[in-house]
């Protein structure tokens, strides 16, 4: 089983997070944000990851503490859970359509940490969460992943639409590069490293 956890408290957030990355799409999501719930949950469930995350912040204050807190929660679980045996496919992409928009997201499991973020959401909210939001989150759980994503939007239309198949294509894309590729051996580097 490959599974990474973490829990953590500051004086803006309680957040934990456990991950399976051999699961079969099961989620149990309670952030306190309800479109970040919505959001997560499609990422376990299109990357077939077994995901529960309970985080409590001061959404008094806003989303914002709490949404970048279980980033950096995930990010961690997912660099765990991922371990460093590297016998992985170390890449993975997809190209995802929701309705009108379509989008691009592309990642390397190769410990350097990147995030290129090209969508413009066409609204600033989405109900009531802020959309620079969406690349705050994959801005800290990049950044605790150690790992490279690129995330573009081929074609824009509906915020929303557009968000959904951000955090589904990120599912698929970490599903194909945590996946075991027995035919490896040692890292798959030909510098014999990683990152």
């Amino acid at each position: 089983m490959r599974t990474g956890q973490l829990e953590r408290k500051t004086t803006e957030t309680t957040v934990k997070v456990e991950i399976e990355l051999d699961g079969k799409g099961s989620y149990q999501v309670e952030t306190g944000v309800p479109f970040l719930n919505h959001m997560l949950a499609q990422f376990a469930k299109h990357g077939l990851f077994d995901l529960s995350v309970e985080a409590k912040g001061d959404l008094a204050v806003n989303d914002h503490h709490t949404v970048e807190d279980v980033g950096i929660c995930l990010g961690r679980a997912i660099k765990e859970a991922v371990g460093r045996e590297w016998q992985i496919a170390r890449y993975g992409a997809a190209i995802v359509p929701m309705m009108e928009c379509l989008i691009l997201v592309a990642m390397d499991l190769g410990g350097r940490r990147h995030l290129s973020f090209d969508v413009d959401f066409q609204a600033e909210r989405i109900g009531t969460f802020e959309t620079d939001l969406v690349r705050e989150f994959f801005d800290t759980l990049v950044s605790n992943a150690d790992l490279t994503l690129h995330i573009r939007s081929l074609q824009g239309g509906n915020a929303h639409h557009s968000a959904e198949a951000i955090f589904k294509g990120f599912g698929q894309a970490l599903s194909q590069a945590s996946t075991i590729e027995r035919r490896v051996q040692g890292v798959p580097s030909t510098k014999g490293t990683i990152g």
